[in-house]
């Protein structure tokens, strides 16, 4: 969304190290690694070799009964991330885990803190969002921002924008879901429903939050929905809402959205992990409030959207 962000280009950000589980991944080279199964998304770039290698991370509940069918674990020993981290003198992590990594996410941020990190936690597992890690942030004088990455214009982007829209032109909106499938190893662990908790506390909280009164837990739904493997790593999104104009008269609204998942998720992560590197020059420290915002589902505060790119803008012209 900004090619230039606080004086970093785009292509200033460099990859610095790599951690995965699957034998398909581990110890090849980062440019080769992104293109092993069961990775499926478009290719839009040649990448050259990058000169960082896959290095074994930690496995604990970041892999799925599901995806456990795809994805075998490389046996080579976990690698010491914090002496990674500290030799590559790496500014900013980025986590990608598998919805329902709680305590592989929390044994990660561990790494992150002690390494001295900022942090970019881009799933529903609660960090950026929870006081006593904000805290732990704080006394470490590292910033962070999360939880859970909205894509460039996905799902939940429009399903809020649409959720504004009905509020700011007096619509009441009665009912509504949003239904989301694809197939790539993202839903494909999500047909493990009991992974599911937090993700839809967080779909549905990131559109719910925006209509300014509380609405019926029956009349919203917000969440994964099916694993199709012939979609790859296409994303399909129905949203239906149902609500009231002015004289009691009924309206309804469909909308279809088809998105290439990672590359959309991607475009907004590179503009958050340059906000990291500006508050890390800047020596600010906990959540950021203003990109968490606008990057995430469920940061700390909710915003609308416009408030949200309106306070990044200024945390960007350090005001």
């Amino acid at each position: 969304m900004n090619v230039n962000l606080g004086g970093y280009h785009v292509g200033d950000i460099e990859f610095s190290a790599a951690f995965d589980i699957d034998i398909n991944k581990v110890g090849k080279d980062l440019a080769d690694a992104i293109l092993a199964e069961p990775n499926n998304t478009i290719q839009f770039a040649t990448v050259p070799a990058a000169g960082v290698l896959v290095n074994r991370g930690i496995t604990l509940d970041g892999l799925g009964k599901y995806v456990s069918q795809k994805v075998v674990e490389a046996t080579c020993p976990v690698a010491d991330v914090v002496k990674i981290l500290k030799d590559t003198r790496t500014d900013v992590v980025v986590s990608y885990l598998p919805v329902g990594s709680e305590l592989a996410t929390q044994w990660y941020v561990e790494q992150v803190l002690a390494a001295g990190c900022g942090f970019v936690n881009c799933i529903p597992v609660f960090i950026a969002s929870k006081p006593q890690w904000q805290q732990r942030f704080k006394e470490r004088g590292l910033p962070v921002i999360g939880d859970d990455i909205k894509s460039q214009v996905g799902a939940t982007i429009t399903h809020r924008m649409l959720v504004n829209l009905f509020r700011e032109r007096g619509v009441r909106l009665d009912k509504t879901y949003q239904l989301n499938f694809g197939g790539n190893t993202d839903f494909l662990n999500m047909l493990e429903r009991e992974r599911l908790d937090s993700k839809k506390i967080s779909k549905t909280n990131a559109v719910t939050s925006q209509l300014g009164e509380p609405m019926q837990a029956d009349d919203v739904h917000v969440g994964p929905s099916d694993y199709v493997p012939w979609l790859k790593d296409r994303k399909w999104c129905h949203i239906h809402m149902e609500g009231t104009t002015f004289g009691n008269v009924p309206l309804k609204c469909e909308v279809k959205l088809e998105v290439w998942d990672s590359p959309n998720s991607a475009g907004v992560v590179i503009d958050a992990v340059r906000c990291i590197k500006l508050a890390l020059d800047r020596g600010l420290s906990g959540q950021l409030d203003g990109p968490s915002g606008y990057f995430m589902k469920s940061p700390p505060i909710q915003y609308t959207d416009n408030e949200a790119r309106e306070r990044t803008a200024a945390f960007i012209r350090g005001e």
